[in-house]
């Protein structure tokens, strides 16, 4: 019941980065206990390469006007997949599977002779940015973008149901927890008018963050239209983050 409640998938696509004019793979890759995952690879013209966990409705192909403004701006590889039990990727998912899933993608990745395995960035948006702090807590990356995310999933409940003790709940993704683990470049990046995740939860998630770490108001944005509303401030706050990353 939990999962149902928690994730949103859907296997029908509404298209591929072809029909929004850009060069891909389709890659297919198996996680460690033995589900096959689907994803997008993008080649970019930098050597740097991003890893993209999405948010929680739909799959990689929701994303596509996004994928194409990414890829214009940044010039970077991108790599974008889908969790188990979405789009063409096997499995049911569950917030284990979850991590197990981007572990995946990243060890994919890695067998790549084509990029620069010391150049990965990890970027989760959302639900995204829970997964993508749990695989920095294990792995090290060149830096960590983090947009729209919350502490906990166990913490937005008890905002929304307060008389729920939050133990009732068995997902976690409690990136409160992880994020002190981390000690390579943070960028986090929130919406003020968030309407899903309160915008003081990514404050909250960054106020415990070490340094070096960078916060980035994104002025009247709601959750899912962050990329639109940002405009050359949010490309701004990506393109800078991202050119001040210094190899380890």
């Amino acid at each position: 019941m939990a999962e149902s409640f928690i994730f949103y998938p859907d296997s029908y696509f509404i298209g591929d980065p072809a029909d929004w004019g850009l060069p891909f793979e389709d890659v297919y890759f198996p996680t460690t206990d033995g589900v096959m995952l689907h994803g997008w690879f993008v080649p970019g013209q930098k050597e740097i390469t991003l890893l993209w966990c999405h948010g929680n409705a739909g799959n990689i192909s929701y994303r596509l006007d996004n994928l194409k403004l990414l890829h214009n701006r940044l010039s970077l590889n991108i790599f974008i997949f889908d969790y188990r039990g979405y789009g063409r990727s096997q499995g049911k998912p569950s917030e284990e599977g979850t991590y197990r899933d981007a572990q995946a993608a990243l060890a994919y990745l890695r067998t790549r002779q084509d990029i620069d395995q010391d150049v990965i960035i990890f970027f989760g948006r959302s639900l995204g940015a829970a997964i993508a702090v749990d695989l920095a807590s294990k792995h090290q990356c060149l830096g960590l973008i983090l947009e729209s995310p919350f502490t906990s999933l166990a913490g937005m409940v008890s905002q929304a149901f307060p008389s729920l003790p939050p133990n009732m709940l068995p997902i976690k993704y409690d990136s409160l927890a992880k994020i002190k683990r981390i000690t390579v470049p943070l960028l986090i990046l929130h919406g003020d008018c968030d309407e899903v995740v309160p915008f003081e939860s990514g404050r909250e998630l960054y106020e415990a963050a070490n340094e070096p770490k960078e916060f980035y108001t994104i002025e009247q944005a709601g959750h899912n239209d962050t990329y639109i509303v940002g405009g050359e401030g949010y490309m701004a706050a990506l393109q800078g983050f991202i050119a001040n990353l210094k190899r380890t």
